[in-house]
């Protein structure tokens, strides 16, 4: 690939109604709030990249992964129960994917290294509970239930120290996911 392709710039376009009708607004990096520009949203584009929406401000909330494709009405397609208001572009990761992932938070308890996708901590590890984790290399996707099902977490490289703290109270991730080029 070239380098002008390693590059190519993210991009996004939301619209106020389902099947890509009303207002739209084109996004190429971070939103941290629609409301400015529109009132609400329920469907998107994705023409380049991989980013993640949040039906709250402020990347708050329940959290979608979005890869290139159209999503024309995310209450279906995905369960969704309110409007996307937030998102974050996801840039691409060259190179090794590593993360220490711990059964208790503030980095204690039973920890393991990662470098490669895991189904399930719990069949992998014996690990009933992940609480926080150190991602060293890498963009993950963290998962509520086994085979990378149920709600979902967006972690970058950083120190994760309590899960709760992040708006997530009572969710535990039972496996975890490496995002890859073959995600863009």
């Amino acid at each position: 690939m070239t380098s002008s392709g390693m590059n190519m710039m993210s991009k996004v376009v939301f619209y106020e109604e389902r099947n890509f009708q009303g207002r739209s607004y084109e996004c190429m990096s971070d939103c941290p709030d629609f409301s400015s520009y529109l009132s609400r949203c329920h469907s998107c584009r994705v023409e380049r990249g991989c980013f993640m929406v949040y039906d709250r401000t402020n990347y708050m909330g329940n959290q979608y992964f979005m890869r290139r494709g159209e999503y024309s009405d995310f209450m279906s397609m995905m369960g969704m129960s309110d409007t996307i208001k937030s998102c974050r572009m996801i840039p691409m990761h060259r190179g090794s994917y590593r993360m220490k992932i711990y059964e208790r938070e503030n980095f204690s308890g039973q920890s393991h290294e990662l470098m490669d996708d895991c189904d399930s901590v719990m069949d992998r590890f014996r690990m009933s509970n992940c609480m926080s984790c150190n991602v060293m290399e890498g963009h993950w996707l963290m998962y509520e239930q086994p085979q990378y099902r149920g709600r979902m977490m967006y972690f970058r490289p950083g120190e994760y120290r309590n899960f709760m703290n992040m708006g997530m109270s009572g969710m535990r991730f039972m496996s975890m996911k490496r995002i890859t080029d073959s995600c863009y």
